[in-house]
C-alpha cells in the first residue's frame, strides 16, 4: 500500500502532518483553498478531502466560509454584556424570594455560592478552549473536534430545540408582565415582540450587540440600585421602618427545612436552591456562540469569560445576601404566582415603605430582561444551527447568509417557532406549552457538562501529545483540577434535579418527565448520529492541537491598546 492509500481521511492528525508539499506548502487549511484547484495540486485536494474539495465541511478550525460570510461585528464590550444580560434576568429580580423561602437566607446564599463556583469553572474552561478554537457554535463544534462528531450533533440539537421553545416562552412571559399595568389583549404584545425580536435577529450582529449592551446596562444599574436600596432599608435608613439587621437570620432562622426535618431537611432545602440557581445563571455560556462574529476572539472571549464570572457572581451573591436580610423566609407574599413584579422581594419591601413607583420600575426592567433573553436565545439557536450546517449535520440551506453577514435562513426558521407564543392565549394550551419548555431546562446542565468535558479532553490530548498548556492563548494553572470536579457536580445536579418526585407523597409524572426527559433525548441523538454516520471517537493522539496552534500563528490578532485615564474606571463592568 502506498502512502496516499494509507492515509486515514478521518484522522485529522495524519492529514495535518502529511499534507505538506516538499517545498513546505501547508495544505491543511487556507493554502489548500487557494492552491488545490490547480491541476498540479489537485492530488493534494484528494488527500485532504476524498472525492474533492468539500467546501469547509471539515471545518474544525475557523473555516474560510465563516471568515468570508460572517462579519465580525461584536467586540469584547458586546460579548461581556451579552453574557451579563442573559444571566441577570427574572431569576434574580423575581426568583430570589422563592429561594429564600425554600432554604432560608443562609441556605440560599450557600446554594448560589456553590453554583457560582461551578460557573467559574465552566467559564474558565470555555475560555481556554474557545481561545484555541474560536468557531461559530462554540462548544458544539469543540465537542466534535475533541471527542466525537456524534456528540457535537447531540449537544447542538439539544441547544437548537431548546432555543426554539425558549424564544416564544419569553414572549409569553412578557405578555404576563404587561398585565401588571394593562388589560390590552395579549395578542397585541405577542405580535409586537415577535416583530421586533425578528428585526434584531435579522439585523447586523453589531446592532444586536448594542441592544444587549443597553439592556445589560439597565439591569446592572437596577440591581446596584436595589442592593443599595435594600441595604439602606435594612440599616433603618428609611423613615418609619425600623432597623432590620440580621433579624430574620435569627428568627425564623438561617435555614428552612424542606421536605424532611432536621439537618437532612435543611440540606435538601440547600440542594433544591442549588438546582434552581443553575437556571438563574444560565446564559453565561452563550458568549462564545458567535465567536466567528467577534473581533479578536482569541483575546476577547477569554477576557469576557473572566469578567462575566466576577460581575455576575458579585451581583447574585450580594442580591441573595440583601434579600435574606430584608425579607423573612416565612413571608406569605413570596408565594405570589402572578409572574409579575408583585412577587419580587424588593417590591414587597418598597411597597411597605410607601414607594409606589418601584414596582413599575422593576416590572419594566423585568420585561426588558425577558426580551433580552429571547434575543439571546435567538442568537444561540441560529448560530448553533449554522454551525451544524457547516459540519453537514443540518441542511445546507441554513448556510445562506445576508450581505451583512447574518445567517438569515436560520433566523427565519427560528422566527416561525415564535408564533407558538400565541398558545399563551389559551390556558390549557399554555399549560402544555410550558410543560414542553420545562423539558429543555436540563439542557443548561448538558451544555455546562459538554464545556467541561471538552476542556478535560483538551488537557488529556495535550498531555498525550507532549504539548505544554502554556502554548494555549489563555490558560490557568488550576483549571485541570476544577473542570473534573465541576463536571461531577453538574452531573449530580442533573440526575437529582427532580429528587422531590422520589420523596413520599410528592410523586408527579409531569415533573419527573420534565426533569429527566432531556437526558435520554441527548443520548438518543448521540447514538442515532453515530449509527447513521458510523462516527468514531477521536483518539487523543489524533486531535490536531498542533494544527490549531499553527492556525493562531497564521492568523495573528492585533496587539491590544490599553485604555488610559479616567475612562477605564467608567468601563470597569465590561472591560
Amino acid at each position: 500500500m502506498n502512502e496516499a492509500e494509507g492515509l486515514d481521511y478521518n484522522n485529522k492528525g495524519d492529514i495535518e502532518s502529511e499534507a505538506r508539499s516538499p517545498e513546505g506548502m501547508d495544505y491543511s487549511k487556507g493554502d489548500i483553498e487557494s492552491e488545490a484547484r490547480s491541476p498540479d495540486t489537485e492530488h493534494i485536494a484528494e488527500l485532504r478531502y476524498p472525492g474533492g474539495i468539500r467546501d469547509d465541511i471539515e471545518g474544525d478550525l475557523v473555516t474560510d466560509r465563516e471568515r468570508r460570510d460572517l462579519k465580525r461585528g461584536l467586540n469584547q464590550r458586546h460579548i461581556t454584556m451579552i453574557a451579563i444580560a442573559g444571566s441577570i434576568g427574572t431569576g434574580l429580580f423575581l426568583g430570589t424570594g422563592a429561594s429564600i423561602q425554600t432554604a432560608g437566607p443562609l441556605g440560599a446564599l450557600l446554594g448560589y455560592a456553590t453554583v457560582g463556583l461551578i460557573v467559574c469553572a465552566v467559564q474558565f474552561a470555555l475560555g481556554e478552549v474557545a481561545s484555541l478554537l474560536p468557531v461559530t457554535g462554540s462548544f458544539v463544534r469543540h465537542a466534535e473536534f475533541l471527542f466525537d462528531p456524534a456528540l457535537g450533533f447531540a449537544v447542538g440539537l439539544n441547544i437548537v430545540y431548546g432555543n426554539l421553545l425558549s424564544v416564544p416562552a419569553e414572549i409569553s412571559a412578557i405578555c404576563v408582565l404587561f398585565q401588571f399595568w394593562t388589560d390590552i389583549n395579549s395578542a397585541v404584545w405577542i405580535c409586537i415582540f415577535i416583530f421586533i425580536t425578528f428585526l434584531v435577529g435579522i439585523a447586523f450582529v453589531g446592532i444586536y450587540g448594542e441592544v444587549e449592551f443597553f439592556f445589560a446596562c439597565l439591569k446592572i444599574l437596577l440591581i446596584v440600585f436595589l442592593i443599595i436600596f435594600g441595604l439602606v432599608i435594612d440599616l433603618g435608613g428609611i423613615p418609619g421602618i425600623a432597623r432590620i439587621g440580621f433579624r430574620y437570620w435569627k428568627s425564623p432562622g438561617p435555614f428552612v427545612e424542606y421536605i424532611a426535618s432536621g439537618s437532612w431537611g435543611k440540606f435538601l432545602g440547600y440542594w433544591a436552591v442549588m438546582t434552581n440557581a443553575v437556571f438563574s445563571f444560565a446564559g453565561v455560556e452563550s458568549l462564545a456562540m458567535a465567536a466567528a462574529e467577534t473581533q479578536n476572539p482569541r483575546r476577547n472571549i477569554p477576557k469576557a469569560c473572566k469578567r462575566v464570572f466576577a460581575r455576575v457572581l458579585l451581583f447574585y451573591i450580594l442580591a441573595i445576601l440583601i434579600v435574606g436580610m430584608i425579607v423573612s423566609s416565612e413571608d406569605s407574599r413570596l408565594n405570589d404566582q402572578s409572574g409579575t413584579a408583585s412577587q419580587s422581594p424588593f417590591v414587597i419591601l418598597a411597597s411597605a415603605a410607601g414607594y409606589k413607583a418601584i414596582p413599575s420600575v422593576v416590572n419594566a426592567i423585568v420585561i426588558t430582561s425577558a426580551w433580552s433573553s429571547s434575543n439571546q436565545a435567538l442568537l444561540a439557536g441560529t448560530r448553533t444551527l449554522y454551525s451544524l450546517a457547516i459540519k453537514g449535520q443540518a441542511p445546507k440551506i441554513f448556510l445562506r447568509t445576508a450581505p451583512w453577514g447574518v445567517p438569515y435562513v436560520c433566523v427565519l426558521f427560528n422566527t416561525a417557532f415564535m408564533f407558538l407564543a400565541f398558545m399563551a392565549l389559551s390556558n390549557s394550551a399554555l399549560t402544555v406549552f410550558y410543560w414542553l419548555v420545562d423539558l429543555t431546562a436540563a439542557g443548561v446542565l448538558v451544555s455546562w457538562s459538554a464545556i467541561l468535558f471538552n476542556h478535560i479532553r483538551l488537557n488529556q490530548a495535550m498531555k498525550k501529545q507532549g504539548i505544554s498548556r502554556s502554548e494555549l492563548p489563555f490558560n490557568n494553572s488550576w483549571t485541570p483540577y476544577s473542570s473534573p470536579i465541576a463536571l461531577a457536580l453538574c452531573l449530580i445536579i442533573l440526575f437529582t434535579g427532580g429528587f422531590k418526585t422520589f420523596t413520599k407523597g410528592n410523586w408527579s409524572t409531569s415533573t419527573f418527565i420534565s426533569s429527566y426527559l432531556d437526558i435520554p433525548l441527548v443520548i438518543a441523538a448521540y447514538l442515532l448520529w453515530k449509527f447513521i454516520k458510523g462516527t468514531k471517537i477521536v483518539s487523543l493522539e489524533d486531535i490536531p492541537i498542533r494544527a490549531a496552534l499553527d492556525d493562531i500563528v497564521e492568523h495573528p490578532e492585533p496587539v491590544e491598546i490599553k485604555k488610559k485615564g479616567w475612562l477605564r474606571y467608567v468601563t470597569w463592568v465590561w472591560s
